[in-house]
């Protein structure tokens, strides 16, 4: 058996995204699971955003994983699974929403931050390929 590579979806520029907890159940469905894992949003600007949902439309058809790599906070790069994606446009640009997998260690540590913090429109952009 070979191994698939994953299409990649990534930040070459701009700040770690900010994902926010979810409470869709339909989502628990896409991404079964033997780890606890629990599921998140990140919206990203992108100019390429017709192409990037091409490419993993194309990767979920052949059975292959997508993942969003990203610089965390100490810019070391990572890697968490997109479960779904939708592509909006709006004034500002393309907008590319990304519902994603997360180890709940990680859940839980966006909900403590949710708790403490009010959350701000922020206007930083992304660069993704």
């Amino acid at each position: 058996m070979t191994v698939r590579e994953p299409e990649l979806i990534s930040i070459i520029e701009g700040p770690t995204p900010e994902f926010q907890p979810t409470m869709q159940r339909w989502l628990q469905s896409i991404h079964e699971s033997s780890m606890d894992r629990g599921t998140a949003m990140c919206q990203l600007r992108t100019a390429s955003g017709p192409d990037i949902l091409e490419r993993c439309q194309n990767a979920w058809r052949e059975h292959r994983s997508v993942k969003l790599d990203f610089p965390d906070e100490m810019r070391m790069r990572q890697q968490v699974d997109v479960v779904a994606m939708r592509l909006d446009e709006t004034e500002d640009g393309q907008i590319l929403f990304l519902w994603v997998s997360l180890p709940l260690e990680m859940l839980f540590v966006i909900e403590d931050d949710d708790a403490d913090d009010e959350i701000e429109d922020d206007e930083n952009g992304l660069d993704l390929i």
